[in-house]
């Protein structure tokens, strides 16, 4: 491939089919680009942003601008191109997850318990989220929790009160994500043509990726914290267990960690962001009145679509 000609922000894949998405997600969401330091996601930036300004470094290779791009997609935001923080990065969610979602799934037998672990992966999810706890959402997903715990136990079957932290999880998503997100909510997001120029902004586009990435997020939780409830309640029963009740607890901490973490590297985390386009588009005719007419009265029947970063 001649480099004078090369597209490095054109999509490595097919971004319109799921397998193509997923390649992408994969490539981005390697947990091993979160050790990497600051320096070297700099040098990957500049890379990338003297390959869109035409002027590649000599002895550059293909390889070495996909691994670039890969890296700035990994830490740098799409909208704003500033690095984000760690625990924000999706290439984090292996690590930083596995281990929460391991002692959610152990400690779901008392209420005190089932809180402090929803609080910890709420607090997680908001820094995720690139803000501080908010006080607000992590009360009603507490209060959430409380209640389907305490309503659950006496009258539904064992297994029920083992989905506890994953129906509370589904149901903190639904209210965590909306809440970091409120402004785009209330603001809307950026919309522009197929070629990148700006249109304006709409909530409408904001609820659709909003709603997306909430499905996205419970997605990713979903097997695990269905499955392996199963497992463990099924491995209990076993006779070797019952014999070294004294490590009864530690043994499924770390099977559950280390099960849901090697689910979530090979396959979930990607996965779940690759079930919607990262790059979303919504028809004109469904856009807000004063932008739909808008665009109307200056392009016409030309842009019948527009397109926006859901997020992650």
């Amino acid at each position: 491939m001649a480099l004078s000609s090369f597209d490095i922000d054109a999509p490595r894949w097919d971004q319109s089919t799921f397998m193509g998405r997923l390649k992408h997600f994969f490539n981005i969401t390697d947990c091993r680009t979160a050790l990497l330091p600051d320096s070297r996601l700099d040098e990957a930036k500049a890379l990338v942003e003297s390959c869109r300004a035409g002027s590649i470094p000599p002895g550059t290779t293909v390889e070495q601008l996909y691994y670039a791009k890969k890296l700035y997609d990994s830490a740098f935001h799409p909208d704003t191109g500033d690095r984000m923080n760690l625990i924000g990065r999706m290439s984090f969610q292996v690590p930083g997850g596995m281990a929460i979602t391991g002692f959610m799934l152990q400690f779901y037998r008392t209420v005190p318990a089932v809180v402090f672990w929803q609080w910890v992966n709420q607090s997680f999810n908001a820094l995720v989220n690139y803000t501080n706890r908010n006080a607000l959402f992590t009360g009603i997903t507490m209060i959430f929790t409380m209640t389907f715990r305490c309503f659950f136990p006496q009258k539904a079957p064992p297994l029920v009160a083992r989905w506890v932290p994953f129906v509370a999880v589904a149901a903190a998503n639904c209210v965590n994500i909306p809440m970091m997100r409120q402004q785009e909510i209330l603001n809307g997001i950026a919309v522009t043509d197929e070629n990148g120029n700006k249109l304006g902004h709409s909530t409408k586009a904001a609820v659709k990726g909003i709603t997306q990435v909430v499905i996205s997020r419970v997605t990713m939780a979903a097997p695990g914290m269905i499955v392996l409830p199963i497992i463990m309640q099924r491995l209990e029963k076993y006779k070797f267990m019952q014999r070294i009740t004294f490590l009864h607890g530690p043994i499924q901490v770390m099977c559950t960690i280390m099960s849901s973490g090697v689910f979530h590297l090979i396959f979930m985390v990607p996965a779940a962001c690759s079930l919607f386009p990262q790059r979303c588009s919504m028809a004109v005719s469904k856009l807000e009145p004063e932008l739909r007419d808008s665009i109307r009265s200056q392009y016409g029947d030309s842009i019948r679509h527009v397109y926006f970063n859901k997020g992650l």
